[in-house]
């Protein structure tokens, strides 16, 4: 998901004959600096509502947060009166809207103003600062600001640097990608078992310090690799040499907004994962282990990484052999698939919790959600980022695959409007209203196929 800051751009490879596993060696320094920096970013993700909806929202301490009074007013001015766990849940919507927002304008930066290097390091430092600060409750929206900021600067930027290690008909850069987002998944499967054990256990702010640590351990990662990695290569081509919008282009990009407003409705679940899933996991789910012990709410989080991991060669293998027969669906079928296992992994909660009226759900329930939603995942986040990247018109093609970003926004703020349902509808109910909405996606995908085919210059079957 984060390769897309690179796609449409082009910046001359690096000049160096230094390999790693066949591949410059300026990818293991990118890779190890991802998987660094998506470990702080999901460590502090896990804790979150958890931290809000449990602690720093109750009273005795929410008075000590600057300028929250402010902040309260402002969102409940627009969403309505709000309870402590519907209010965690809206800023959590808004963080994770805002984070997967404003990397358009860092990758913009990084192109144009202060290049790509300068861009990482900056937000690198950002996020760092903001997760340290994290451990003073009165520091708590300014942290916020600067992980926002920091992750803007950074997430695009260092995507974009994968691909400006080889030339454009160079074609490890696939299997360059596939390395990256190993890496992020790596990441974000260690760090809820880290800092979510940490916070859960023996206090939110060991949490969000291990957060902060993993960050500056991506820096120092960064730099040590600083001259295996691709040089700037600032975007000052002439207006009149830029490519130019053709015609049909603008219908096209239309028709791409469309579908990225359907994508929405897929985030909107899937955002859930972080935000009110955790606050059920926590409070209707029997985590017990042997001899008292307790598994932690964000071990789930980490299962739900891991099994994208284990799913992701599964489910190629299954498209090459459906390939081989001719049977391998289209993209656009893909993404309705996806969003179909998304509905049936709400099913399974909702299912759990209706038979268990009176007593904890049993642990097996979300267990099999997050395997469903992994391969929910992998029908529709890479399949939907690939289709835009291949159909946005060639004038506007980086400016498109960036906008991929605004189904995560949308999708954010709509997963924390939701959620004020969860405590007055009750689970059950709650996770069938998700079922509903990754079922509207599915559906909106298939009765608008025709026109995407059509407009976009769609194949009927996958590329290659």
């Amino acid at each position: 998901m984060n390769t897309i800051a690179e796609t449409g751009q082009h910046v001359a490879p690096v000049a160096s004959s230094a390999e790693f596993f066949g591949h410059p060696r300026g990818l293991a320094y990118i890779a190890f600096t991802e998987a660094w920096e998506r470990f702080s970013f999901y460590g502090m993700q896990a804790l979150l509502v958890l931290y809000m909806s449990g602690y720093l929202l109750n009273p005795g301490v929410i008075e000590q947060v600057a300028g929250f009074a402010g902040l309260r007013v402002a969102i409940e001015s627009v969403f309505g009166t709000l309870s402590t766990q519907a209010l965690a849940a809206q800023i959590f919507g808004l963080y994770i809207g805002l984070v997967y927002f404003v990397p358009i304008f860092g990758g913009l930066l990084g192109d144009r103003v202060i290049g790509r290097k300068r861009a990482v390091l900056i937000g690198a430092a950002a996020m760092a600062v903001g997760h340290f600060l994290m451990a003073f409750e009165a520091a708590f929206l300014p942290a916020l600001a600067a992980l926002i900021v920091g992750s803007g600067l950074l997430k695009g930027n260092l995507a974009a640097q994968v691909g400006a290690l080889y030339a454009k008909d160079d074609r490890r850069r696939d299997s360059a990608y596939t390395a990256y987002c190993t890496a992020i998944n790596v990441g974000a499967f260690v760090a809820p078992l880290v800092c979510g054990t940490l916070g859960e256990f023996y206090g939110w702010h060991y949490g969000f310090g291990a957060a902060g640590i993993g960050m500056l351990v991506g820096i120092v990662i960064y730099l040590s690799g600083t001259k295996y990695l691709p040089a700037d290569s600032l975007n000052t081509v002439a207006a009149a040499d830029r490519p130019r919008l053709q015609p049909g282009d603008v219908r096209k990009v239309i028709v791409i907004l469309v579908l990225l407003a359907i994508t929405a409705l897929f985030w909107t679940v899937q955002t859930q994962v972080w935000n009110t899933y955790p606050v059920w996991l926590r409070d209707q789910v029997d985590r017990s282990l042997p001899f008292g012990l307790m598994l932690p709410v964000t071990w789930f989080q980490a299962l739900d990484s891991l099994t994208v991991l284990l799913f992701a060669p599964l489910v190629m293998l299954l498209w090459r052999r459906q390939a081989q027969r001719a049977a391998e669906p289209s993209d656009l079928v893909k993404i309705a698939l996806g969003c179909g296992f998304f509905a049936i992994a709400c099913l399974l909660l909702s299912v759990g919790q209706w038979l268990s009226p009176a007593k904890a759900v049993p642990v097996y329930w979300p267990v099999a959600f997050h395997f469903v939603c992994a391969a929910s995942y992998l029908y529709v986040a890479p399949i939907a980022l690939a289709l835009v990247s291949r159909a946005a018109p060639v004038a506007v093609n980086a400016m498109m695959v960036g906008s991929y970003y605004l189904g995560l926004f949308v999708g954010g703020i709509a997963s924390g409007w939701l959620a004020r349902f969860y405590e007055p509808l009750g689970p059950a109910v709650f996770w069938l209203i998700h079922v509903g909405v990754a079922v509207l996606g599915s559906l909106s995908v298939l009765a608008l196929r025709g026109m995407f085919v059509r407009v976009l210059e769609l194949d009927t079957k996958p590329a290659g």
